[in-house]
Protein backbone atom coordinates (compact mmCIF):
# COMPACT_ATOMS: atom_id res chain seq x y z
CA UNK A 1 0.00 0.00 0.00
CA UNK A 2 1.26 3.68 -0.90
CA UNK A 3 2.54 5.72 2.53
CA UNK A 4 0.01 8.54 2.74
CA UNK A 5 -0.61 8.56 -0.41
CA UNK A 6 -3.83 8.63 -2.27
CA UNK A 7 -5.32 9.28 -5.84
CA UNK A 8 -5.71 13.00 -6.84
CA UNK A 9 -8.82 14.46 -7.08
CA UNK A 10 -9.29 15.66 -10.41
CA UNK A 11 -11.12 18.67 -9.76
CA UNK A 12 -7.88 19.52 -7.90
CA UNK A 13 -5.74 19.46 -10.67
CA UNK A 14 -6.26 23.15 -12.56
CA UNK A 15 -6.24 23.00 -16.11
CA UNK A 16 -3.52 25.00 -18.15
CA UNK A 17 -4.74 27.36 -21.15
CA UNK A 18 -2.82 25.88 -24.33
CA UNK A 19 -2.72 22.09 -23.45
CA UNK A 20 -4.94 19.50 -24.15
CA UNK A 21 -4.43 15.55 -22.90
CA UNK A 22 -6.42 12.77 -25.03
CA UNK A 23 -6.16 8.72 -23.72
CA UNK A 24 -6.36 5.70 -25.64
CA UNK A 25 -6.09 2.02 -25.33
CA UNK A 26 -3.96 0.46 -28.17
CA UNK A 27 -3.22 -2.66 -25.94
CA UNK A 28 0.99 -1.56 -26.47
CA UNK A 29 1.25 -4.85 -23.77
CA UNK A 30 -2.23 -5.79 -22.45
CA UNK A 31 -5.94 -5.15 -24.16
CA UNK A 32 -8.47 -2.78 -21.96
CA UNK A 33 -5.93 -0.54 -20.56
CA UNK A 34 -5.56 2.86 -21.06
CA UNK A 35 -1.83 3.09 -22.69
CA UNK A 36 -1.21 6.04 -25.09
CA UNK A 37 -1.25 9.62 -23.99
CA UNK A 38 -1.44 12.68 -26.27
CA UNK A 39 -0.77 16.17 -25.08
CA UNK A 40 -0.98 18.32 -27.62
CA UNK A 41 0.22 21.94 -27.30
CA UNK A 42 -1.25 25.64 -28.58
CA UNK A 43 0.88 27.37 -31.54
CA UNK A 44 3.95 29.08 -29.81
CA UNK A 45 4.98 26.74 -27.09
CA UNK A 46 8.27 26.14 -25.97
CA UNK A 47 9.47 23.20 -23.77
CA UNK A 48 12.25 22.07 -22.29
CA UNK A 49 13.88 18.68 -20.85
CA UNK A 50 16.23 16.60 -18.52
CA UNK A 51 16.99 13.23 -19.21
CA UNK A 52 18.60 9.65 -18.21
CA UNK A 53 22.52 9.68 -17.61
CA UNK A 54 22.38 5.89 -18.44
CA UNK A 55 24.55 5.73 -21.34
CA UNK A 56 22.19 2.55 -22.50
CA UNK A 57 19.41 5.28 -23.24
CA UNK A 58 15.99 4.24 -24.83
CA UNK A 59 15.21 5.10 -28.57
CA UNK A 60 12.77 8.07 -27.56
CA UNK A 61 15.05 9.54 -25.25
CA UNK A 62 17.57 9.63 -27.82
CA UNK A 63 14.53 11.59 -30.51
CA UNK A 64 13.97 13.73 -27.22
CA UNK A 65 17.32 15.25 -27.24
CA UNK A 66 17.23 15.49 -31.12
CA UNK A 67 14.56 17.39 -31.48
CA UNK A 68 14.71 19.79 -28.75
CA UNK A 69 18.28 20.69 -30.06
CA UNK A 70 16.50 21.61 -32.79
CA UNK A 71 14.85 24.44 -30.79
CA UNK A 72 12.20 24.86 -27.94
CA UNK A 73 8.81 24.97 -29.81
CA UNK A 74 7.25 21.95 -29.39
CA UNK A 75 3.56 20.82 -30.31
CA UNK A 76 3.02 17.44 -29.00
CA UNK A 77 4.09 14.64 -26.73
CA UNK A 78 3.12 11.05 -26.84
CA UNK A 79 3.68 8.58 -24.47
CA UNK A 80 3.17 4.69 -24.30
CA UNK A 81 2.88 2.29 -21.72
CA UNK A 82 3.84 -1.20 -21.75
CA UNK A 83 7.26 -1.13 -22.99
CA UNK A 84 10.01 0.83 -22.81
CA UNK A 85 11.49 0.81 -26.28
CA UNK A 86 14.86 0.67 -24.92
CA UNK A 87 17.66 -2.03 -25.84
CA UNK A 88 16.08 -2.06 -29.04
CA UNK A 89 18.70 -1.05 -31.84
CA UNK A 90 17.90 1.03 -34.94
CA UNK A 91 14.89 -0.65 -34.99
CA UNK A 92 13.55 1.18 -32.08
CA UNK A 93 15.20 4.60 -33.44
CA UNK A 94 12.89 3.79 -36.52
CA UNK A 95 9.52 2.71 -34.64
CA UNK A 96 9.50 5.76 -32.34
CA UNK A 97 9.88 7.77 -35.63
CA UNK A 98 7.38 6.20 -37.51
CA UNK A 99 5.15 7.45 -34.14
CA UNK A 100 6.20 10.65 -34.50
CA UNK A 101 5.63 11.06 -38.20
CA UNK A 102 2.43 9.74 -37.90
CA UNK A 103 1.77 11.76 -35.33
CA UNK A 104 2.73 14.71 -36.93
CA UNK A 105 0.94 14.02 -40.31
CA UNK A 106 -2.31 14.15 -38.27
CA UNK A 107 -1.61 17.58 -36.39
CA UNK A 108 -0.42 18.77 -39.78
CA UNK A 109 2.76 20.06 -38.28
CA UNK A 110 6.55 18.69 -38.39
CA UNK A 111 7.83 15.67 -36.80
CA UNK A 112 10.66 17.26 -34.77
CA UNK A 113 7.88 19.10 -33.88
CA UNK A 114 6.79 15.84 -31.34
CA UNK A 115 8.51 14.57 -28.39
CA UNK A 116 7.94 10.69 -28.27
CA UNK A 117 8.26 9.21 -24.66
CA UNK A 118 7.89 5.14 -23.40
CA UNK A 119 8.10 3.55 -20.12
CA UNK A 120 7.53 -0.77 -19.58
CA UNK A 121 9.61 -3.78 -20.37
CA UNK A 122 13.32 -3.16 -21.84
CA UNK A 123 14.44 -4.80 -24.93
CA UNK A 124 10.97 -5.83 -26.36
CA UNK A 125 10.51 -4.44 -29.88
CA UNK A 126 7.91 -1.40 -29.62
CA UNK A 127 4.44 -2.26 -31.32
CA UNK A 128 4.83 0.69 -33.27
CA UNK A 129 1.62 -0.33 -35.46
CA UNK A 130 -0.56 -0.21 -32.42
CA UNK A 131 0.60 3.01 -31.16
CA UNK A 132 -0.09 4.50 -34.22
CA UNK A 133 -3.53 3.07 -34.93
CA UNK A 134 -4.55 4.27 -31.31
CA UNK A 135 -3.30 7.73 -31.95
CA UNK A 136 -6.67 8.76 -33.71
CA UNK A 137 -8.92 7.68 -30.59
CA UNK A 138 -5.96 9.82 -28.37
CA UNK A 139 -6.86 12.89 -30.51
CA UNK A 140 -10.28 12.60 -30.64
CA UNK A 141 -10.25 12.13 -26.70
CA UNK A 142 -8.09 15.47 -26.12
CA UNK A 143 -9.54 17.90 -23.55
CA UNK A 144 -7.94 20.23 -20.77
CA UNK A 145 -9.29 18.34 -18.02
CA UNK A 146 -7.70 15.28 -18.77
CA UNK A 147 -4.64 15.53 -16.63
CA UNK A 148 -5.99 12.92 -13.57
CA UNK A 149 -6.47 10.16 -16.82
CA UNK A 150 -3.41 10.72 -17.75
CA UNK A 151 -1.47 10.52 -14.92
CA UNK A 152 -3.05 6.65 -14.77
CA UNK A 153 -2.16 5.83 -18.41
CA UNK A 154 1.65 6.74 -17.68
CA UNK A 155 1.48 4.03 -15.24
CA UNK A 156 3.25 0.68 -15.17
CA UNK A 157 3.91 -0.81 -11.84
CA UNK A 158 2.35 2.20 -10.03
CA UNK A 159 -0.53 1.51 -7.61
CA UNK A 160 -1.61 4.81 -7.92
CA UNK A 161 -1.45 7.91 -10.23
CA UNK A 162 0.47 10.78 -9.30
CA UNK A 163 -0.42 14.54 -10.26
CA UNK A 164 0.04 17.80 -8.67
CA UNK A 165 -1.36 21.39 -9.39
CA UNK A 166 -0.74 25.06 -8.03
CA UNK A 167 -2.00 28.58 -8.93
CA UNK A 168 0.22 31.62 -8.21
CA UNK A 169 -0.44 35.29 -9.08
CA UNK A 170 2.40 36.58 -11.07
CA UNK A 171 1.89 40.85 -12.66
CA UNK A 172 -1.72 40.48 -11.53
CA UNK A 173 -2.38 37.02 -13.69
CA UNK A 174 -3.11 33.83 -12.54
CA UNK A 175 -0.81 31.07 -13.78
CA UNK A 176 -1.23 27.54 -13.50
CA UNK A 177 1.21 24.77 -12.69
CA UNK A 178 -0.05 21.23 -13.64
CA UNK A 179 2.12 18.25 -13.59
CA UNK A 180 1.80 14.21 -13.73
CA UNK A 181 4.40 11.67 -13.06
CA UNK A 182 4.91 8.20 -13.05
CA UNK A 183 7.50 5.47 -10.91
CA UNK A 184 7.65 3.13 -8.38
CA UNK A 185 10.74 1.06 -9.33
CA UNK A 186 13.98 0.82 -10.93
CA UNK A 187 13.88 4.72 -9.18
CA UNK A 188 17.35 6.49 -8.82
CA UNK A 189 16.93 9.59 -11.37
CA UNK A 190 20.26 10.69 -12.28
CA UNK A 191 19.52 13.32 -14.83
CA UNK A 192 18.59 15.01 -14.59
CA UNK A 193 11.70 3.89 -14.39
CA UNK A 194 10.47 7.59 -14.35
CA UNK A 195 8.60 10.48 -16.03
CA UNK A 196 7.51 13.96 -15.28
CA UNK A 197 5.57 16.22 -17.65
CA UNK A 198 5.18 19.67 -15.90
CA UNK A 199 3.05 21.81 -17.56
CA UNK A 200 2.84 26.01 -16.86
CA UNK A 201 0.77 28.67 -18.91
CA UNK A 202 3.51 31.38 -17.65
CA UNK A 203 4.33 33.40 -20.63
CA UNK A 204 8.37 33.33 -20.04
CA UNK A 205 11.27 33.69 -22.10
CA UNK A 206 11.63 30.33 -23.79
CA UNK A 207 15.71 30.58 -23.02
CA UNK A 208 14.63 30.45 -19.01
CA UNK A 209 12.95 26.85 -19.30
CA UNK A 210 15.97 24.79 -19.45
CA UNK A 211 17.40 26.22 -16.49
CA UNK A 212 14.20 26.21 -14.50
CA UNK A 213 13.62 22.29 -15.60
CA UNK A 214 17.47 21.49 -14.34
CA UNK A 215 16.77 23.06 -11.20
CA UNK A 216 13.21 21.70 -10.67
CA UNK A 217 15.13 18.58 -11.55
CA UNK A 218 17.79 18.72 -9.25
CA UNK A 219 15.84 19.67 -6.17
CA UNK A 220 12.92 16.90 -7.03
CA UNK A 221 13.21 13.90 -9.25
CA UNK A 222 17.28 14.00 -8.41
CA UNK A 223 16.67 13.63 -4.15
CA UNK A 224 14.75 10.71 -4.49
CA UNK A 225 15.79 7.45 -4.57
CA UNK A 226 14.05 3.69 -4.63
CA UNK A 227 16.70 0.88 -5.48
CA UNK A 228 19.29 2.88 -6.38
CA UNK A 229 18.92 1.89 -10.07
CA UNK A 230 18.89 4.88 -13.30
CA UNK A 231 16.37 3.89 -15.82
CA UNK A 232 17.27 3.54 -19.57
CA UNK A 233 14.15 5.85 -19.99
CA UNK A 234 15.00 8.40 -16.81
CA UNK A 235 13.03 11.86 -18.67
CA UNK A 236 11.27 15.12 -16.80
CA UNK A 237 9.80 18.10 -19.48
CA UNK A 238 8.51 21.45 -18.53
CA UNK A 239 6.04 23.03 -20.89
CA UNK A 240 5.49 26.46 -21.28
CA UNK A 241 2.10 28.11 -23.30
CA UNK A 242 2.54 31.37 -22.92
CA UNK A 243 -0.79 32.01 -22.18
CA UNK A 244 -0.91 33.37 -18.81
CA UNK A 245 -1.38 37.15 -19.63
CA UNK A 246 1.02 38.29 -17.96
CA UNK A 247 4.00 40.39 -18.88
CA UNK A 248 6.95 38.07 -20.09
CA UNK A 249 9.52 36.63 -17.84
CA UNK A 250 12.85 37.81 -18.46
CA UNK A 251 14.77 36.56 -15.02
CA UNK A 252 14.36 33.66 -12.92
CA UNK A 253 15.88 35.94 -10.57
CA UNK A 254 13.24 38.57 -10.53
CA UNK A 255 10.33 38.48 -8.48
CA UNK A 256 8.26 37.19 -11.27
CA UNK A 257 10.58 34.54 -11.88
CA UNK A 258 11.06 33.45 -8.24
CA UNK A 259 7.44 33.09 -8.07
CA UNK A 260 7.31 31.05 -10.84
CA UNK A 261 10.35 28.76 -9.69
CA UNK A 262 8.52 28.38 -6.54
CA UNK A 263 5.70 26.90 -7.80
CA UNK A 264 7.57 24.74 -10.78
CA UNK A 265 9.62 23.08 -7.98
CA UNK A 266 6.48 22.74 -5.43
CA UNK A 267 5.03 20.91 -7.98
CA UNK A 268 7.59 18.94 -9.09
CA UNK A 269 8.69 17.86 -5.29
CA UNK A 270 5.24 16.89 -4.97
CA UNK A 271 5.29 14.74 -7.67
CA UNK A 272 8.77 13.32 -6.83
CA UNK A 273 7.57 12.25 -3.42
CA UNK A 274 4.51 10.81 -4.44
CA UNK A 275 6.57 8.25 -6.60
CA UNK A 276 8.86 7.28 -2.86
CA UNK A 277 5.74 7.60 -1.07
CA UNK A 278 4.77 4.34 -3.94
CA UNK A 279 7.47 2.83 -4.25
CA UNK A 280 6.98 -0.60 -4.90
CA UNK A 281 6.61 -2.74 -1.62
CA UNK A 282 7.27 0.41 0.44
CA UNK A 283 5.96 1.12 3.59
CA UNK A 284 7.58 3.55 4.89
CA UNK A 285 8.21 7.14 3.45
CA UNK A 286 12.02 7.92 4.74
CA UNK A 287 13.76 11.73 4.55
CA UNK A 288 17.59 11.72 4.98
CA UNK A 289 18.93 15.17 6.01
CA UNK A 290 22.34 15.81 6.52
CA UNK A 291 23.88 19.22 7.53
CA UNK A 292 26.86 20.61 8.34
CA UNK A 293 28.54 19.38 5.28
CA UNK A 294 31.17 21.48 3.73
CA UNK A 295 29.38 21.18 0.56
CA UNK A 296 25.89 20.10 -0.94
CA UNK A 297 27.88 17.55 -3.07
CA UNK A 298 29.31 15.90 0.37
CA UNK A 299 26.03 15.71 1.97
CA UNK A 300 23.98 14.53 -1.11
CA UNK A 301 27.16 11.82 -1.27
CA UNK A 302 26.06 10.45 2.18
CA UNK A 303 22.12 10.65 2.28
CA UNK A 304 22.40 8.79 -0.56
CA UNK A 305 24.76 6.02 1.12
CA UNK A 306 22.27 5.79 3.40
CA UNK A 307 19.04 6.12 1.26
CA UNK A 308 20.58 3.21 -1.59
CA UNK A 309 22.03 0.66 1.81
CA UNK A 310 19.66 -2.71 1.91
CA UNK A 311 20.89 -3.05 5.05
CA UNK A 312 19.35 0.33 6.38
CA UNK A 313 15.83 -0.07 4.36
CA UNK A 314 15.52 -3.24 5.41
CA UNK A 315 15.75 -2.56 9.15
CA UNK A 316 13.57 0.12 8.53
CA UNK A 317 10.59 -2.21 7.45
CA UNK A 318 11.60 -4.57 10.42
CA UNK A 319 11.09 -1.14 12.49
CA UNK A 320 14.22 -2.78 13.86
CA UNK A 321 16.24 0.50 15.38
CA UNK A 322 19.58 -1.01 14.17
CA UNK A 323 21.24 2.54 13.83
CA UNK A 324 24.80 1.56 13.69
CA UNK A 325 24.17 0.65 9.85
CA UNK A 326 23.25 4.36 9.17
CA UNK A 327 26.85 5.53 10.80
CA UNK A 328 28.34 2.23 8.78
CA UNK A 329 26.68 4.31 5.56
CA UNK A 330 28.05 7.58 6.48
CA UNK A 331 31.70 6.21 7.15
CA UNK A 332 31.32 4.44 3.44
CA UNK A 333 29.91 7.47 2.00
CA UNK A 334 33.65 8.86 0.44
CA UNK A 335 34.27 11.88 2.63
CA UNK A 336 37.65 10.68 3.16
CA UNK A 337 38.68 13.26 5.77
CA UNK A 338 35.17 12.96 7.83
CA UNK A 339 36.01 13.02 11.26
CA UNK A 340 33.45 10.12 13.10
CA UNK A 341 33.65 12.46 16.71
CA UNK A 342 31.81 15.09 15.10
CA UNK A 343 28.97 13.17 13.94
CA UNK A 344 25.49 13.08 15.60
CA UNK A 345 22.50 11.37 14.46
CA UNK A 346 18.79 12.40 15.05
CA UNK A 347 15.82 9.71 14.55
CA UNK A 348 13.12 12.12 14.09
CA UNK A 349 13.16 13.90 17.89
CA UNK A 350 14.78 11.06 19.37
CA UNK A 351 18.63 11.81 19.75
CA UNK A 352 20.98 8.77 19.10
CA UNK A 353 24.54 9.80 18.79
CA UNK A 354 26.72 12.48 19.94
CA UNK A 355 30.20 13.38 19.02
CA UNK A 356 30.16 10.10 16.92
CA UNK A 357 29.45 7.84 19.87
CA UNK A 358 25.51 6.43 21.23
CA UNK A 359 23.90 8.92 23.63
CA UNK A 360 23.88 7.95 27.16
CA UNK A 361 19.79 8.91 27.41
CA UNK A 362 19.13 7.12 23.96
CA UNK A 363 17.01 4.53 24.73
CA UNK A 364 16.52 1.51 22.54
CA UNK A 365 12.57 1.86 23.17
CA UNK A 366 12.51 5.37 21.62
CA UNK A 367 14.29 4.39 18.45
CA UNK A 368 11.19 1.77 18.06
CA UNK A 369 9.05 3.82 18.75
CA UNK A 370 10.16 6.12 15.71
CA UNK A 371 10.95 3.13 13.81
CA UNK A 372 7.09 1.91 14.15
CA UNK A 373 6.35 5.27 12.22
CA UNK A 374 4.84 5.07 8.58
CA UNK A 375 7.02 8.62 7.63
CA UNK A 376 10.44 8.85 9.12
CA UNK A 377 13.26 11.60 9.20
CA UNK A 378 17.04 10.60 9.44
CA UNK A 379 18.97 13.89 10.33
CA UNK A 380 23.00 13.65 10.59
CA UNK A 381 24.89 16.30 11.83
CA UNK A 382 28.63 16.01 10.43
CA UNK A 383 29.35 19.83 11.96
CA UNK A 384 32.27 20.55 9.30
CA UNK A 385 30.28 22.76 7.65
CA UNK A 386 27.20 24.69 6.76
CA UNK A 387 25.87 22.72 3.74
CA UNK A 388 23.02 21.20 3.58
CA UNK A 389 20.80 18.27 1.36
CA UNK A 390 17.74 16.10 1.98
CA UNK A 391 16.89 13.30 -0.02
CA UNK A 392 14.01 10.53 0.13
CA UNK A 393 13.49 7.15 -0.03
CA UNK A 394 11.75 4.18 1.19
CA UNK A 395 12.07 0.75 3.12
CA UNK A 396 12.73 -2.61 1.36
CA UNK A 397 10.48 -5.41 1.64
CA UNK A 398 9.42 -8.55 0.58
CA UNK A 399 7.16 -7.08 -1.78
CA UNK A 400 9.58 -5.47 -4.00
CA UNK A 401 11.36 -8.66 -4.41
CA UNK A 402 8.62 -9.90 -5.59
CA UNK A 403 6.88 -7.38 -7.39
CA UNK A 404 9.84 -7.50 -9.44
CA UNK A 405 10.67 -11.38 -9.72
CA UNK A 406 6.70 -11.15 -11.31
CA UNK A 407 7.21 -7.79 -13.07
CA UNK A 408 7.33 -9.74 -16.59
CA UNK A 409 4.40 -11.77 -16.38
Amino acid sequence: MPVNLSAPNPQDLHPVAGVQLGIAMAGVRKANRRDLTVITLAPGSSVAGVFTKNRFCAAPVQICREHLAAGPAKRAIVINTGNANAGTGDDGLVRARAVCLALAKALEIAPEEILPFSTGVIMETLPSDRIQAGLPAALADAKADNWAVAAEAIMTTDTLPKAASRQVTIGGKTVTVTGISKGAGMIRPNMATMLGFVATDAAIDPALLQPLVTEAANLSFNRITIDGDTSTNDSFVLIATHQAGNDTITALDSAEGRALRDAVVAVSQQLAQAIVRDGEGATKFIAVTIEGGRTEAECLQAAYAIAHSPLVKTAFFASDPNLGRILAAVGYAGIDDLDQTLIDLHLDDVHVVHQGGRRPEYREEDGQRVMKQAEITIRVGLNRGEAQATVWTCDLSHDYVTINADYRS
